[in-house]
């Protein structure tokens, strides 16, 4: 394709993916982005005194498509490596389950039980078609490999944290992903999974990323929020902004969540829109806690008890020497809802308060003198629910607007919600595109 003008619409890592593989392939590539600063969903946030991650992060071994991206913007010698523990929080205790003898030493699970959960996951190791997975319930899947005690004490807990009720229609393409994902490192070659993270967290990434583009020939303008996306009467796409701005190019490329982009595009086809529409988001709450001292050593704590209103326990400070977090360690404790969970709309001080105290009945020794800051990330639009036929139900990036694309994390169909993915995502769909 001769060189052409991009518009690209949302500034997060899928826009600034775009933007840079536009650039190398000799195109022009405007970002335009609605909050003061790219980043989106990695955006970083000032906690008293230590700058961090709003939500919890961590790269792979096996991401090789998100460590790419750090070589090319220079930061691939910025990755620290560690060897990291999971914990179970199950009747109220703490379990550590990091290797083979803690797994036999397991509570709650006989020996029979454990053998098919073990079996379970190398099953799914081994998966290689994940097509056939998208017409399974993800329940009905886990059941037939793992047994119902397993499957009641072990799974139901995890999928109900991490789904909310929408688990029950999501296809058994999820777990596989989330077992690829995990074992995708050992299927390299590599001995033992190891966590990353980049010195200084994503700021660092974004930072580094967004100087990259510039150099590249980006152009990137913040607090610009688009209000829609048209034909003009040249046959280009226009975009108009809320400030009353307008600006057209040869293509564009909307990166914002389905149902917002079925808003934004207004020429779009009813069954266009009914497809975008129809996919479905969980939303995420996320309380970051910085403690003056650990609560573990678990990277991962994931927790199996209905009462405890959050997800699970991420303790970065597990992962990142707490020398860049100003000596603390911190927690993040999210919680995934539906979009219009009544939570969303409760204020900071009511969920801050739901969460700490339900994370002090798990650490009845904390105190508020160990806390020293605690606040509220809340974002709408996170992970799609994989339903059953999911990549069936898809709109493909092509719309039946000339020169109009729509490329979302929407598009992940055969793997978890993460950086890497959302990279993979804008590279396969450009190179559609472009071909």
């Amino acid at each position: 394709m001769a060189s052409r003008n991009w518009g690209i619409i949302g500034g997060g890592i899928m826009g600034m993916t775009l933007a840079h593989r536009l650039s190398q392939a000799g195109h022009k590539a405007t970002i335009f982005e609605s909050a003061p600063e790219v980043g989106g969903l990695v955006s970083s946030w000032k906690m008293d005194d230590v700058e961090w991650d709003k939500f919890y992060h961590v790269i792979l071994l096996s991401d090789f498509r998100t460590r790419n991206i750090l070589k090319d913007i220079g930061l691939d010698d910025k990755i620290e490596w560690v060897e990291t523990k999971t914990g179970f929080y199950i009747n109220g205790k703490l379990y550590s389950m990091s290797d083979t003898i803690e797994f036999l030493k397991f509570p709650t699970l006989n020996l029979i039980d454990k053998f098919r959960l073990g079996l379970t996951i190398i099953v799914a190791s081994k998966i290689k078609n994940w097509k056939k997975l998208e017409k399974i319930p993800v329940t009905q899947w886990l059941k037939k490999w793992s047994g119902n005690n397993t499957y009641n004490k072990i799974w139901l807990p995890l999928l109900r944290a991490k789904l909310g009720e929408s688990y029950k229609k999501t296809s058994a393409v999820f777990i596989w992903a989330t077992i690829q994902r995990l074992y995708g490192a050992r299927r390299s070659g590599l001995k033992k999974e190891m966590f990353g993270f980049v010195i200084g967290g994503y700021k660092t990434v974004i930072q580094s990323f967004k100087k990259t583009l510039i150099d590249e020939g980006v152009i990137i303008k913040t607090n610009y929020t688009a209000k829609e996306v048209i034909s003009s009467n040249n046959n280009k796409p226009q975009i108009n902004f809320t400030n009353g701005l307008c600006e057209q190019f040869d293509e564009v490329i909307v990166t914002l969540p389905a149902s917002i982009a079925a808003k934004l595009c207004t020429s779009l086809s009813a069954a266009e829109i009914n497809r975008l529409n129809n996919i479905e988001y969980l939303g995420v709450i996320c309380v970051a806690v910085l403690l003056d001292k650990p609560i573990s050593n678990f990277y991962i704590t994931n927790i199996t008890d209905s009462e405890i209103p959050f997800t699970g326990i991420i303790e970065m400070s597990a992962l990142v020497n707490k020398k860049y977090l100003g000596g603390k360690s911190l927690v993040y404790l999210p919680k995934y809802v539906v979009d219009k969970d009544p939570l969303f709309n409760e204020p900071d001080e009511a969920i801050k308060k739901y969460f700490i105290n339900n994370f002090k009945k798990m650490y009845p020794w904390l105190t508020d003198d160990n806390i020293k800051f605690a606040g509220v990330a809340r974002a709408k639009h996170v992970i799609t629910v994989a339903k059953l036929d999911y990549s069936e139900m898809l709109q493909g990036v092509k719309t039946s607007m000339p020169h109009v694309y729509i490329v979302n994390t929407s598009h992940i169909k055969d793997g978890t919600l993460n950086v890497n993915e959302t990279v993979k995502v804008a590279e396969t769909k450009l190179e559609e595109i472009l071909n």
